[in-house]
């Protein structure tokens, strides 16, 4: 089967996270499957135009909002070439519309929807342009009733737009790090440290994650924390000054963008995850540290709530402030059996969340 999948970002994009994690991980297995799969998807600086990669094939046309008119002309002019059986439409951030010119079958996958992301990633006007038009072009795709999604939370996003529940599937989500064989085996730092980990934007909030820790280690005194990941954005620079000026800035390190080693690394040897997206689609990132025999503590938003068994592998604070994230931390710190037994429960639910059930779910929805 020929399945062309549309998506604004691959792998190699400098802003890939953990949708595209997912995304090349079923089309590394559609692919090994005998299908052919082929991305359009955008280009950017050093980007080749097209590249094949782990059994499919990338086609890069345009850049971040230009994708979208150059993948679907790309698309209409190379139709007989791509002789498409299956086309996967991607809504990351805005869909491609493809089922009003594929002329086959068309799938809408969704990780999340965007809504108040867009005040956070958008200058104005464009962010109220995005946040007013997003409820507008859902309206367009509801006669589109094939839709695939990663989380509860975003279901019930898609149904509070007036989408059918029987027409959306879930799949579940998967985590690439195989999960550590022993938790016993693993050392963690001797003094109690958080991890913040992931791209520092302002929809992360990143520094809502120091100051949490600036008020837990106001009680914590040897507590730590670690900074993993890239801070070019204007928001990034704005984290690492508001961190020179900590009155604890002789207890954060700021690791940069770390390589895959280092992540594992930082994962197994930190105590807490945190994070404090305004939403998620899941949030693989605290799938991926509780793998690594490391709880997290988040905020309650939609895919964080998803990918955190509140009191079981993890905490979801009880608001979305600093102020509650820290009471949560300290409760975890403080209490070494609660701690111990969110260890254990995420690692052991970790080992469930496998690339071979989400793509044995995957392909049972298209019916592959």
């Amino acid at each position: 089967m020929n399945i062309i999948w549309f998506n604004w970002k691959d792998a190699g994009h400098p802003a890939a996270g953990g949708a595209e994690v997912i995304n090349e991980g079923l089309a590394e297995r559609l692919a090994a499957d005998g299908h052919t799969v082929t991305f359009l998807t955008a280009g950017f600086p050093g980007a080749a135009p097209t590249q094949k990669r782990r059994g499919f094939t990338i086609i890069r046309t345009g850049g971040r909002f230009t994708n979208y008119f150059t993948a679907a002309r790309y698309f209409k002019s190379h139709r007989a070439e791509l002789a498409p059986d299956l086309v996967i439409d991607e809504c990351n951030t805005m869909p491609y519309f493809a089922g009003r010119y594929s002329r086959t079958r068309t799938v809408l996958f969704f990780h999340m929807l965007c809504r108040e992301i867009w005040f956070y990633e958008m200058p104005q006007p464009m962010a109220l342009a995005g946040y007013l038009l997003e409820p507008l072009y859902l309206r367009l795709l509801k006669p589109k009733n094939e839709i695939i999604t990663i989380s509860d939370s975003t279901k019930k996003d898609l149904i509070r737009h007036g989408f059918k529940p029987a027409g959306i599937k879930v799949i579940s989500e998967a985590v690439e790090l195989p999960p550590v064989p022993s938790l016993t085996a693993l050392a963690k730092y001797e003094a109690p440290t958080l991890l913040s980990h992931g791209s520092i934007h302002p929809m992360k909030r990143t520094l809502e994650q120091v100051k949490a820790f600036e008020l837990t280690k106001a009680k914590i005194p040897d507590l730590r924390l670690i900074i993993s990941g890239s801070a070019s954005t204007s928001y990034g620079q704005k984290v690492l000054e508001y961190v020179k000026n900590s009155p604890y800035a002789s207890s954060i390190r700021y690791a940069g963008r770390t390589t895959e080693a280092a992540k594992l690394t930082l994962m197994q040897k930190c105590h807490i995850l945190l994070v404090t997206s305004v939403k998620e689609g899941w949030g693989l990132v605290v799938t991926e540290a509780a793998s690594q025999g490391t709880p997290s503590v988040v905020y309650d938003v939609d895919g964080l709530r998803d990918s955190v068994r509140h009191n079981q592998t993890g905490l979801v604070a009880t608001a979305n402030t600093p102020a509650a994230m820290a009471d949560a931390i300290e409760s975890l710190l403080t209490n070494p059996k609660k701690y111990e037994s969110f260890r254990n429960a995420g690692w052991e639910w970790s080992k469930t969340l496998s690339f071979d059930h989400a793509y044995a779910d995957f392909v049972r929805v298209l019916g592959l």
